[in-house]
């Protein structure tokens, strides 16, 4: 799986969610502004944020557990719309809204049922995105200290 694969994956769950306010929205649409959240390109040739920056920001929001879950084998941990932010950033989930045209609530919601899913298949031993997403985070071991670090009191 490719990051195009995992896109429309994305954008197609976000179509078929039970927020109206996303339902209608074109895949292709969707697709573009994850894209823009997940590491594509912008027009002034910053990349949004990847996959391994959302795994290294669990620090923020002290999801460690349920990032872990994500990554490992197994069902994957739900996260809260509330703490999407913590993940891939206020700014990155009100441009997403208004790409769409939603509310930040709707792409809140949209993107914290979509987060588990995604990272679980980007991070599949079938996916080509795993060995760069875990090259970036250390490899296993690296993502398991992270992930560590969050279980200790």
């Amino acid at each position: 799986m490719d990051m195009m694969d995992l896109l429309k994956m994305g954008a197609s769950m976000i179509q078929g969610n039970s927020d109206d306010a996303t339902t209608g929205i074109d895949t292709d649409k969707i697709a573009g502004a994850l894209s823009s959240i997940f590491g594509g390109n912008s027009e002034n040739g910053e990349g949004g944020l990847d996959l391994s920056s959302i795994i290294s920001n669990v620090t923020n929001g002290n999801l460690g557990e349920t990032i872990s879950s994500w990554i490992g084998n197994g069902e994957n941990a739900p996260i809260d719309k509330d703490q999407v932010a913590d993940l891939v950033g206020s700014d990155k989930v009100e441009a997403f809204a208004n790409e769409l045209g939603v509310s930040v609530d709707s792409a809140k919601q949209a993107l914290s049922d979509t987060l588990p899913n995604l990272v679980d298949k980007a991070t599949s031993e079938d996916s080509n995105l795993a060995s760069d997403l875990l090259s970036k985070v250390g490899g296993i071991d690296g993502v398991m200290d992270m992930a560590s670090k969050f279980f200790k009191s």
